[in-house]
């Protein structure tokens, strides 16, 4: 393996998760400048959350033609565009217009790098994989949290932008690694045995991993996307405060998956996802708790570092559970149910919050979880049924 790309994976990684809580953590400064209701940013999302499900469907025929390395650096260069047309935009339907290249680059670059990982690194570097996208997601509400207190919501896309364009150049100067690796190792230039999706649905085990994946995102992303509304409309917290407030849900996925990594030394993938599973539901039970924001904060924190191992262990075991014959078609099926989760869950939410009330955020996150249980573990029992 040449010695500077795993370096370049979780690089792309970080500018995967960079702009995802963005919008979220700046909503409640936008929807006014905007004009727009409290609900409508589920609407930017389900146009990303669709762009995004589309390219992840079409990723094995894209990386079989142009290889991972090329689609990377497309696909950051898109999400980079996209953050300046947000920074430049004063009216709702411009976000709209900008949000359909964003859904498009997140899309191809999430199922190619993380079927590329599954197949050729060990568990450890899955999770890793995934904490450099924390990072990114922390990082992302943080960066808006100082430009929403020193300039404008849209001084904080313009900042997100100049940072996945400048990823976007290392990333282009790293083609040479990628290349590479595909002569070192021959079985990258294999294409992988092709089933129709009909025929993968019919596998033991494969329809209740996809329900576990939907059920996944869908908390995952409502958890941050929504975290600001319900700081500010059902805890009473300022706005710049809710944003920075948001980014703890991100911070306790990367200390999470930075710290799973060294853990799936020794756990297996099914048991890292049940611990992920126990954490998340108290960190939920914290923020339902009427405790104040005592609870919330260590509430919202123990949510991520629940969230942190399950979506990584979930892919890394695509491979030993389904085949290396099908893993990049079934990652890329698992990322569209993953997006399809948030596409139909999360902006739900919104409509509860505007015309029920956010104080229903963690009762709904909890219902998410129960159900993500319930397939993650009819999973294992068909696995075990198959052996």
């Amino acid at each position: 393996m040449p010695a500077g790309l795993l370096p370049i994976i979780y690089l792309a990684f970080i500018s995967l998760g960079l702009p995802d809580s963005a919008i979220g953590s700046a909503w409640p400064t936008m929807a006014p400048d905007l004009g727009a209701g409290t609900s409508w940013v589920g609407g930017v999302t389900i146009i990303i959350t669709a762009g995004t499900i589309l390219s992840s469907l079409m990723s094995v025929r894209v990386v079989e033609r142009f290889g991972t390395g090329k689609v990377t650096v497309a696909s950051v260069v898109l999400t980079a565009a996209a953050l300046l047309g947000f920074s430049a935009s004063d009216a709702f339907w411009q976000l709209c217009l900008w949000a359909v290249p964003y859904g498009i680059g997140a899309g191809a670059v999430d199922a190619a790098l993380n079927a590329y990982v599954a197949l050729h690194y060990k568990s450890q570097h899955m999770s890793w994989l995934h904490c450099m996208w924390g990072i990114g997601a922390s990082g992302g509400p943080m960066i808006m949290a100082a430009c929403i207190n020193g300039w404008t919501w849209g001084a904080g896309f313009l900042a997100l932008g100049a940072v996945q364009a400048a990823i976007a150049v290392v990333l282009t100067l790293s083609l040479p690694l990628w290349r590479e690796r595909r002569v070192l190792h021959h079985a990258e230039e294999r294409h992988p045995a092709r089933r129709s999706r009909r025929e993968l649905l019919r596998m033991r085990g494969v329809l209740a991993v996809l329900v576990c994946f939907f059920c996944y995102n869908a908390l995952e992303t409502t958890c941050g996307t929504w975290a600001a509304t319900y700081c500010v409309q059902a805890r009473g917290i300022d706005a710049a405060t809710a944003a920075s407030w948001a980014s703890l849900f991100y911070v306790g996925i990367t200390l999470g998956r930075a710290v799973s990594g060294f853990v799936t030394m020794r756990v297996g993938d099914r048991d890292m996802i049940r611990l992920g599973q126990v954490l998340a539901a108290v960190g939920v039970v914290l923020v339902l708790l009427p405790a104040g924001n005592a609870a919330l904060l260590p509430g919202l924190v123990l949510i991520g570092v629940g969230c942190a191992p399950i979506y990584p262990a979930v892919i890394h075991a695509t491979p030993a559970r389904f085949g290396e014959d099908v893993a990049l078609e079934l990652t890329g099926m698992q990322m569209a149910f993953a997006y399809i989760g948030p596409l139909a869950l999360s902006p739900f939410f919104g409509v509860l919050a505007q015309y029920v009330g956010a104080w229903l955020y963690p009762f709904y996150l909890g219902i998410l979880l129960v159900i993500m249980v319930v397939a993650a573990e009819r999973v294992n029992r068909a696995l075990k049924a198959r052996a």
